[in-house]
């Protein structure tokens, strides 16, 4: 993802920022985390997660782990709890486990650690997760576990009820990268067997505002946000554009605080899993869970600029 010249230049355009008037109520004092609450349980969660997928795959070495680690220290001393992984992600999760453990003094709170599923059948479905849990550093309760990509989702979700009923994890969720998945995500979002769905949604991918973000909402499913900045595209999209004069208005500093703000604009959105492995990129992105967040009118805004 080359994203990194293009969110220098955002930052840099901080100095061409003015006010704008119509602020929402709902935002973050300067400063303070934004929290949200999961729905099924009344927790709070801070609104901006990191997710692993490509960045935290990483060898032993520890030229390749001393990034992720001050990427871990940051998002942690920022006031970050969400981690998410995957077996799919190669060995992200047990980077994640390994500099988790190597982290002193421990995080407090400590972090709210999510992974997934991703193969068939109960007994190498049971397999795989025991492993990943142990691989995160997160026995003997995991906080979430996913079904990926609704990989044998029936045999896993019976799996996980019982799970839960046990203790041994706290939410149990469904994810899918695909839109041509939002009518099975909504089916089991009004099924009432899931506390999680992962979906994406940025401000250039709408989708499930049409239905999903909805359903989510009114059956009390808790939202995770993957893919907020389309791999990269959206940086790409705008690379050379100077960031609106209003985006002050916002508390905004760069394209990517931004964008997702217009996602923590949505009010079902719980959290959003921006992934990276620049220490920069990762303070970057904390900055969107504190101050002000977009109206519905500055949100219409914010997609326009993508739109063009």
């Amino acid at each position: 993802m080359h994203t990194s010249l293009t969110r220098r230049q955002a930052l840099q355009a901080v100095s061409v920022l003015c006010a704008l008037p119509g602020l929402p109520a709902a935002a973050a004092p300067k400063g303070t985390m934004l929290t949200r609450t999961i729905p099924g349980s009344g927790e709070a969660l801070a609104a901006v997660g990191l997710g692993t997928w490509q960045t935290f795959d990483a060898g032993g070495g520890e030229e390749e782990r001393r990034p992720l680690r001050e990427v871990l220290r940051l998002f942690f001393q920022l006031g970050g709890r969400l981690i998410d992984s995957s077996p799919m992600y190669g060995r992200a999760e047990s980077v994640v486990g390994e500099l988790l453990s190597s982290l002193k003094p421990a995080p407090a709170p400590p972090p709210f650690l999510a992974t997934k599923v991703w193969t068939q059948g109960r007994e190498e479905g049971i397999r795989q997760m025991e492993a990943s849990i142990r691989k995160m550093g997160a026995p003997p309760k995991l906080d979430l576990m996913q079904v990926h990509n609704l990989v044998d989702w029936k045999v896993h979700l019976e799996t996980l009820a019982g799970w839960k009923k046990a203790g041994r994890v706290r939410y149990v969720g469904v994810t899918h990268y695909s839109l041509g998945a939002f009518e099975q995500l909504e089916q089991l979002i009004r099924s009432k067997k899931v506390d999680f769905v992962q979906l994406p949604y940025s401000v250039a991918v709408r989708s499930a505002e049409e239905r999903l973000l909805p359903a989510a909402a009114e059956h009390g499913v808790a939202v995770i946000v993957m893919r907020p900045f389309e791999g990269g595209a959206l940086f790409q999209k705008l690379r050379g554009t100077p960031l609106p004069s209003w985006a002050a208005d916002l508390d905004c500093a760069s394209w990517a605080q931004l964008f997702l703000k217009f996602i923590l604009g949505h009010p079902a959105v719980t959290c959003v899993i921006p992934a990276t492995s620049k220490p920069h990129h990762l303070q970057d992105n904390m900055g969107a869970a504190t101050g002000r967040l977009p109206t519905e009118a500055q949100r219409r805004q914010i997609a326009g600029l993508v739109a063009r």
